[in-house]
């Protein structure tokens, strides 16, 4: 590696000086992304039109959650009340922030998971064995007030456009969680009132350009910790997730969201719907931007299967325990980003 590279904290800079992937971002040869045998999403990837959510139509909406929820863990959303406007500054003001010189950038970096707003690279450096080709600044935006003060201050425009895409992101997951408690034959509000004081993260990742992208990822297969997950992504492709034994890519589409379910639904729902494996690749060509809104719980709310979920007489027992979403999010951090979630070890001791 040139000795120029070896000083860089983040891969947007160690790319801007090599024409090779540096060895600690090289995957076994086991470990790679085969594009060969990757399938391309086309129509196979439910789309919602959440337009219908509030009319005569709600009924056949909430059924379309409940498939794409069961069979597959994600979905693309459209009509979703978020203003393209805001959309637009959002991935404008992203692209900005990662634009900046090294100086500017690196004064949000560490590598501590438990700050609040931090820029960092890859996934857990201080825990993972290949980096993967990815800059990331991750932030804390609920309740904004809480937070706003801490985010970068440059690009000038940053904190008002973040605060109100987080605000308005908010809106719409919320909106989503109702829909998604219907179609599990809960009240709305069920999953929302599990949540304790709620929580949510963002961040904007930042996969560069990489001169051998056959050799590694801009993440490699993973289950999310959270909630639900939100994902605005810009029009280069990367996104890849697992169904039926192989990778799907899912190609951008304007105006929507990807909506990912993660581990804690998993378990709220009691394996009736599934937190989805996925990952990021990365191309020689372009930038590549993505902006996934992690909902969550409140650190202190307690998490577990729903109880209407649950009878021991009809042999639908809990199959996991209850537990504290600081417990569980503690132990997301510390597997290094194994290919499978974390979930099994919160498994109740009798399923």
């Amino acid at each position: 590696m040139a000795a120029s590279a070896t000083s860089k904290l983040l891969v947007s800079d160690i790319a801007s000086v090599v024409d090779h992937v540096p060895s600690n971002y090289v995957r076994p040869v086991s470990d790679r992304p085969n594009m060969s045998e990757v399938e391309t999403s086309g129509d196979s990837i439910p789309l919602i039109d959440l337009q219908d959510l509030h009319g005569p139509n709600r009924a056949n909406i909430i059924n379309q959650f409940a498939h794409a929820c069961s069979s597959y863990g994600f979905f693309q959303i459209k009509n979703h009340g978020v203003p393209e406007e805001i959309i637009k500054q959002m991935m404008n003001v992203g692209r900005e922030f990662f634009h900046q010189s090294e100086s500017e950038r690196v004064k949000h970096y560490s590598a501590d998971t438990k700050k609040t707003t931090r820029l960092s690279t890859s996934f857990n450096v201080s825990k993972e064995k290949v980096s993967n080709w990815r800059d990331f600044l991750r932030l804390h935006c609920y309740p904004i007030e809480d937070f706003i003060h801490e985010w970068p201050s440059t690009p000038v425009s940053f904190r008002k456009v973040t605060a109100e895409y987080a605000t308005s992101v908010r809106a719409l997951v919320l909106t989503l969680l109702e829909a998604i408690s219907e179609s599990l034959g809960f009240v709305k509000d069920r999953i929302s009132n599990t949540l304790g004081k709620h929580g949510q993260h963002m961040a904007i990742n930042y996969y560069p350009p990489c001169p051998q992208p056959e050799l590694t990822y801009g993440l490699p297969g993973h289950k999310d910790a959270n909630l639900i997950t939100v994902l605005l992504q810009d029009e280069v492709s990367g996104l890849q997730v697992f169904k039926d034994g192989k990778w799907i890519a899912v190609n951008p589409v304007p105006n929507t969201f990807i909506v990912n379910l993660g581990d804690q639904m998993q378990v709220i729902s009691n394996d009736k719907y599934k937190s989805v494996l996925h990952r990021a690749v990365v191309n020689s060509d372009k930038e590549r931007i993505s902006i996934p809104t992690f909902y969550c719980p409140s650190e202190d709310a307690m998490i577990g299967p729903a109880q209407e979920l649950v009878n021991e007489e009809e042999d639908s027992h809990a199959i996991y325990r209850n537990f504290t979403y600081a417990e569980y999010f503690e132990k997301f951090w510390d597997t290094a980003f194994a290919t499978e979630s974390c979930i099994d070890s919160f498994k109740a001791s009798t399923a």
